[in-house]
């Protein structure tokens, strides 16, 4: 009898203590870093305009603003941390669905923001660090900055930019193993596309432009040399067709007789407000359009998008990339792989699962895909 009493108290003080000291597993991708106990600060990082940050403990309450902040908002909702710590942004997009409503179950209480936000939201608010691009310190910046409320500015303009802001994000959510992982991600996307390209006397002829309606009449416009758009025909083996339009500040207008003159191998259309393969159709129905060679071999293409285009400084440029370099290297390039490729992305950079791919980014595909 007594044996068995020994063995109940015996069983009751090993239930007790597994209940004490729970075994919690984090994700592979998640750092918990603890809040400081002295006076030490627990961030201090260099932002993109070479600015000395500090901040008292990491950041709980972050809000993003800013022209162009869906970009920044599409790369810091690659670490897990900003579905909790993101408390405000604008409510913007490139279409009919703003791709943080797929991700953030809080999105509707946390897109409240109005365009061109006052300083008094940001009070609202109550952010402990607001995150916007370099190119709206002046505007945005300074007057939040006056109100003590401290600004980390990031860039995510061209590739270079993006190692440096993604380690930057790493260190506001205290998870640089995530920024580490990004990194090598992008990096290994241009390696394996630089690695595959032919010499460089076999680059074809390649113009971007961007299709808009604008008060009834059609516009074309090409990129700056320096922007993510010229990049990306750069590294995917083709040769910058708009080399002699002069330097400008954004894009840059030009004509039919002068895409003439040109005359280049491919012609990839760039549509943010259409669809870019329906811009496509008409184009090549047009009489002067006709003329060229990209159209007359079948070289006149739309680039592709989902919810937002694939050629610009947004987290998806890495798929721009390699849609690049399929269609203007398709003996290198395999097209069946660009599909694994895309959805590949979206569970890396997303933890997008199949299901979900196929009902929120499939019926979004635009474009000339392969």
């Amino acid at each position: 009898m007594k044996k068995r009493w020994l063995w109940l108290v015996l069983l009751i003080s090993l239930l007790l203590s597994a209940c004490s000291n729970p075994t919690v597993t984090q994700p592979a991708t998640q750092s918990l870093t603890e809040l400081p106990t002295d006076n030490t600060p627990a961030l201090t990082l260099t932002d993109a305009l070479g600015r000395t940050v500090t901040l008292p403990t990491l950041p709980q309450r972050i809000v993003v603003t800013g022209k162009a902040s869906l970009m920044v908002l599409d790369a810091m909702y690659m670490f897990p941390e900003a579905r909790e710590r993101v408390v405000a942004f604008e409510d913007i997009s490139q279409g009919d669905v703003n791709f943080i409503s797929l991700l953030d179950p809080n999105y509707a209480e946390k897109a409240w923001l109005e365009r061109d936000a006052g300083v008094e939201q940001f009070v609202t608010a109550e952010p402990d660090l607001v995150v916007m691009k370099s190119s709206n310190a002046e505007k945005y910046g300074a007057p939040i900055e006056a109100i003590n409320i401290p600004v980390v500015y990031v860039d995510f303009e061209t590739p270079e930019q993006y190692t440096r802001d993604l380690g930057i994000l790493g260190q506001i959510f205290g998870n640089p193993n995530r920024a580490e992982e990004l990194v090598a991600y992008y990096q290994g996307r241009v390696d394996a596309i630089t690695a595959a390209l032919p010499a460089e006397a076999s680059r074809p002829s390649t113009l971007l432009l961007q299709y808009a309606v604008k008060d009834g009449a059609v516009a074309f416009t090409v990129p700056p040399l320096s922007w993510m758009q010229t990049r990306l025909v750069e590294m995917a083996g083709g040769t910058v067709a708009w080399q002699d339009v002069q330097a400008s500040s954004g894009w840059t207008t030009v004509t039919i007789e002068q895409i003439a003159v040109w005359d280049p191998d491919v012609i990839l259309i760039v549509a943010y407000n259409d669809d870019p393969s329906a811009v496509v159709a008409s184009l090549k129905e047009d009489a002067q359009w006709k003329t060229l060679r990209a159209v007359q071999n079948g070289k006149l293409l739309g680039f592709p998008k989902d919810l937002y285009s694939w050629d610009q400084p947004d987290t998806r440029w890495a798929l721009g990339l390699q849609w690049l370099a399929t269609v203007l290297h398709p003996e290198q390039f395999k097209p069946e792989a660009l599909m694994l490729a895309v959805q590949d992305f979206y569970q890396f950079a997303y933890g997008m699962d199949a299901q979900a791919f196929d009902a929120y980014i499939k019926p979004a595909l635009q474009g000339d895909m392969p």
